[in-house]
């Protein structure tokens, strides 16, 4: 098992992508700690992890306030008294809508769940692991950071931050047993994300939410949708010791649709 005797924070793992990373890294060997703000999402990963024989706590709280993020690590601390991982994986889409039409409001909301919440998380770790010289943190980001797609500016400018945030703390950390990686998944269709982006951009063209997911797998290489457990997969190999020589870098789980 990869990630045997760590201990991980995953936020935002009530469903999606961050309850397929708190399920792989519990197969794998880790004990998950899952944050999220709806209580009975978080019971439902947790009764998961453990009815496989894993290890898993649950907190409910906001990573876009600082006193949540202090909560979430006050908890990983009583339950597991470390953490050698952290996932920064909660976040929000946002208005589908052009920048234009885009409120400020909706501006700071999507910044604060996206980026503020992933450096509230690592700056409340990251002394922890300079300590010990040891730990990774990764961001998940996504391929909207890289590609030009419409309708998506908060976000996109959101997950190029990410990107741009996991380079520095890399920087800052990486020289002292730390590593700072992000992962760009593609459409996840799946998710309830990309179920609201398929409708969002259903109304924007005319067309059906089916339509508009099928039309953006069309730019994929391999012509379909990234699975939740395929992110989850790159995910446990970035955070494992496989990963040793990799820092800073954002790498794309999308099937050939980015190229950097």
């Amino acid at each position: 098992m990869r990630l045997k005797g760590q201990r991980a924070i995953i936020t935002g793992g009530g469903r999606g992508i961050g309850r397929a990373i708190a399920l792989r890294f519990a197969e794998e060997g880790a004990a998950v700690l899952v944050a999220a703000r709806t209580a009975s999402e978080l019971e439902t990963v947790a009764q998961e992890v453990r009815a496989a024989g894993g290890k898993a706590a649950t907190v409910v709280a906001d990573v876009t306030q600082e006193a949540g993020c202090e909560q979430i690590y006050r908890r990983a601390m009583e339950e597991f008294e470390g953490v050698e991982i952290l996932v920064n994986n909660a976040g929000v889409f946002g208005p589908v809508a052009a920048a234009q039409n885009i409120t400020a409001e909706q501006w700071d909301a999507v910044m604060a769940a996206n980026l503020r919440g992933a450096f509230l998380m690592s700056r409340q770790v990251i002394p922890g692991m300079l300590e010990r010289a040891r730990g990774v943190i990764l961001n998940v980001s996504s391929v909207a950071a890289k590609l030009a797609f419409g309708y998506n500016a908060p976000y996109a400018a959101s997950k190029a931050g990410l990107v741009a945030l996991t380079r520095t703390l890399a920087g800052e950390t990486s020289p002292h047993g730390v590593r700072v990686n992000a992962i760009c998944p593609g459409p996840v269709p799946e998710t309830r994300m990309s179920q609201q982006i398929g409708e969002g951009l259903g109304k924007i063209f005319g067309l059906e939410p089916q339509a508009v997911l099928e039309g953006a797998m069309k730019g994929i290489l391999q012509g379909r949708g990234q699975t939740a457990s395929e992110v989850a997969a790159a995910a446990a190999f970035l955070c494992s010791d496989e990963a040793a020589a990799i820092t800073g870098q954002a790498l794309n789980v999308d099937g050939g649709m980015a190229f950097y």
